[in-house]
């Protein structure tokens, strides 16, 4: 029974989830028994003589769409990425925003915003790099680099970035200036077919390739040691992975800003249905990922009167699931 509930929550629930949660929003227009007479006139293809159905169409085609898209594409993309590199690095605690990507991608993205002269995605995906090879820079001594070394100069990137994104609104013109407080909070409400097509591309070929090598990442949890006796180079690995990481969370980040502990807390929820094993961990963070972040976007945007940043929830709910994890010794992932 448990193995039948675990197996329809991930697998099962994203497609009845999306089509719910395309009648879920502030506008009391559109319900679900409006959206069941939408899908209706769709399918009969008389949706354009109706006003009423047209502006549905328009509600459900512009806005809720490519808002559930996005955030289901969002949340596939951090917990994927949070999974592979807590494995990389075999700690539990290690997450996009522990290594200091996503403060540098938020960095790079904010100047987008601030000095319009480059592309968003390409800004946070360079800086995202960049604090990437930052913390490697500051981790190693003597050709080697320690879990905890890395951990705390991903911390201390993270704190630069952090300082340097701080500068970046002090010296912002005041509507700029609220564009990126808001996107720092983690923001879906400016979700378009413009924001899918400039996210899903990368973000789909970061989740494939770390898909494709969910097996190596068993073999990388191992140790470097035992990688390299079954024929696997783990320096090269741990890159490639490291590199897809960044692109996927840098195309987040510019999309939706900072999504807090997301990438850090649906991983441990996944092993806990699934297990540690990355060939079923990986699937389970992609569905559940993208499916979790739905459910927490529909409670976002309709629990009160207005929106409330998709970033604050998640950190409310990432905080309290830690403290339990802890209370309860259930930390351990191997």
């Amino acid at each position: 029974m448990r193995k039948a509930l675990i197996a329809f929550v991930i697998y099962g629930l994203p497609i009845p989830l999306l089509l719910y949660s395309l009648t879920v929003g502030p506008s009391q227009e559109v319900g679900l028994a409006d959206f069941w007479d939408w899908g209706k006139a769709v399918w009969s293809g008389t949706q354009e003589s109706n006003t009423r159905l047209n502006m549905i169409n328009n509600i459900i085609e512009n806005i809720r769409l490519p808002r559930v898209l996005l955030t289901f594409i969002i949340g596939a993309g951090l917990a994927s990425s949070g999974g592979a590199l807590q494995g990389i690095f075999r700690n539990p605690l290690v997450d996009p925003y522990v290594l200091g990507i996503s403060s540098g991608s938020a960095f790079g993205a904010a100047l987008a915003i601030a000095f319009p002269l480059i592309n968003i995605n390409i800004s946070a995906f360079v800086l995202g790099v960049v604090s990437v090879i930052l913390t490697y820079s500051f981790a190693f001594s003597d050709k080697k680099a320690s879990l905890v070394a890395v951990i705390l100069s991903g911390m201390i990137v993270s704190g630069i970035f952090t300082a340097l994104l701080t500068i970046v609104q002090y010296i912002s013109d005041p509507y700029k200036l609220q564009a990126i407080v808001q996107w720092t909070m983690g923001n879906l409400h400016h979700a378009s077919w413009d924001k899918i097509n400039s996210a899903a591309l990368p973000i789909a070929v970061g989740v494939g390739g770390m898909y494709l090598l969910r097996w190596r990442l068993n073999l990388l949890a191992l140790g470097d040691q035992e990688a390299r006796a079954v024929g696997v180079n783990p320096n090269r690995d741990k890159i490639i992975l490291v590199v897809l990481a960044t692109l996927t969370t840098s195309s987040s980040v510019a999309a939706a800003g900072i999504i807090s502990l997301y990438g850090l807390f649906v991983p441990h929820l996944t092993r806990m249905m699934v297990g540690p094993d990355n060939r079923k961990a990986m699937p389970a963070n992609i569905l559940f990922g993208g499916s979790f972040l739905v459910i927490i976007d529909n409670f976002s945007r309709s629990l009160m009167e207005f929106e409330i940043p998709i970033g604050i929830f998640t950190m409310l709910l990432g905080a309290p699931f830690f403290i339990f994890l802890m209370k309860k010794n259930k930390i351990n992932w191997v």
